[in-house]
């Protein structure tokens, strides 16, 4: 009698270990049916397991349009070549306290090569990206109205610039199977998908053929791929180039593809194209989940100025991921938006910082500023 009852602890034991064991494995298995990408620039953090449950957390974190004006670029010019590094570095710390950081690269990293242009059709040099990732920069979204401004050239350069550097990307493509892969980082035991598109490219034709080349705004494309990502990753990513140029507020288009997109399975969206802020918001779906949409980012670094155009910043959003053997819920929470200025002394030394520090930089009224631009982009999370 005490064999039996002795063999069946030791069975218990074992299925209790071989149970803890699977959600483990389930928690921080690679999905090696996509793309998958290391997060790069900050130090994984111990997940805990308490009884039959873990749960973990991240940060994320959104820039807005990387937009390199000839300005710009003639600024960052030295002798020893582009260097767009110290343009970040009042800014630095910031962009690096995320666990996971997006920006939106409005501009192809077509590089000298090709010759440097500005307005209305953008080539910019490649050190651009060498300075995000030094600033802590994760992955870009490329999908934009200037992502055919150099054609589809001027795509293939920027990829094989990403792909030596190993900068993820996400919006334009060298190929359809190069498209039809998620991209997907892992951060303490977080799947995220990231997804990308844009409503057009300045009337520029895609090229016959090759539609993989941007992603165009398409809501049963965009369905489809968005039930994909949610099959394969915990959180959805929509970086997503919409509205109207220099107008505050979203439009009701914007709101509406906004919600389809969160009733369908996205969990963020971070807006652009507005080159101006507009306001965070939390909204349910038709799943009774918190979706976080940020209408507009605005421009992070340009040669824009004045009326609301030289004022960017960073959001952030805490993503709580709890498993147990009932299954895996997602929490979104703490939506929270740090403003920047970009600051330059007739057209050169051109530098982010922090909107609060403006003053120091040459804007007379940052602290005035400041207090409008937190009320604007939180309105509608009171």
């Amino acid at each position: 009698m005490k064999k039996r009852s002795f063999l069946f602890s030791i069975i218990f034991i074992l299925g209790i270990v071989a149970i803890s064991t699977f959600l483990i494995v389930n928690f921080y298995q690679d999905s090696r049916k996509e793309v998958i990408y290391p997060a790069s620039g900050h130090e994984t953090r111990e997940v805990f397991l308490s009884g039959k449950e873990m749960t973990t957390q991240l940060s994320l974190g959104a820039i807005g349009d990387i937009l390199i004006h000839d300005w710009v670029y003639e600024d960052a010019l030295s002798s020893s070549g582009y260097d767009f590094k110290p343009m970040f570095k009042h800014v630095k710390g910031k962009l690096q306290k995320p666990d996971l950081l997006i920006a939106n690269q409005e501009t192809v990293l077509g590089g000298v090569e090709m010759g440097l242009t500005s307005y209305p059709t953008f080539n910019s040099p490649q050190e651009v990206g060498d300075a995000l990732i030094d600033a802590g920069v994760d992955i870009v979204s490329t999908a934009n109205n200037h992502s055919l401004d150099k054609g589809e050239k001027g795509i293939l350069r920027s990829i094989e610039y990403y792909e030596k550097v190993g900068l993820p990307y996400v919006g334009f493509f060298k190929d359809k199977e190069d498209q039809e892969k998620l991209r997907i980082l892992h951060k303490n035991g977080v799947k995220l998908a990231f997804l990308s598109y844009s409503y057009g490219t300045n009337g520029i034709p895609v090229p016959k053929g090759k539609d993989f080349l941007v992603n165009l705004i398409d809501q049963e494309k965009m369905k489809t791929e968005i039930h994909k990502a949610k099959a394969l990753a915990d959180v959805v990513v929509m970086s997503i180039h919409w509205g109207n140029e220099y107008q505050r507020i979203p439009t009701e288009e914007q709101q509406l593809l906004g919600q389809f997109l969160v009733d369908e399975g996205v969990d963020i969206i971070f807006g652009h194209h507005p080159h101006v802020l507009q306001p965070m918001q939390m909204v349910k779906t038709k799943d009774q989940r918190n979706a976080f949409i940020v209408y507009s980012l605005g421009n992070f670094i340009s040669g824009q100025m004045r009326d609301y155009k030289d004022i960017g910043g960073l959001a952030t959003i805490k993503i709580t991921k709890k498993v147990s053997p009932n299954g895996t819920d997602i929490e979104l929470s703490n939506p929270e938006f740090s403003p920047t200025y970009v600051s330059n002394k007739h057209l050169t030394q051109y530098r982010v910082v922090p909107l609060q520090e403006a003053k120091a930089f040459g804007l007379k009224d940052a602290d005035k500023q400041y207090k409008e631009i937190i009320n604007h982009m939180t309105q509608w999370l009171r």
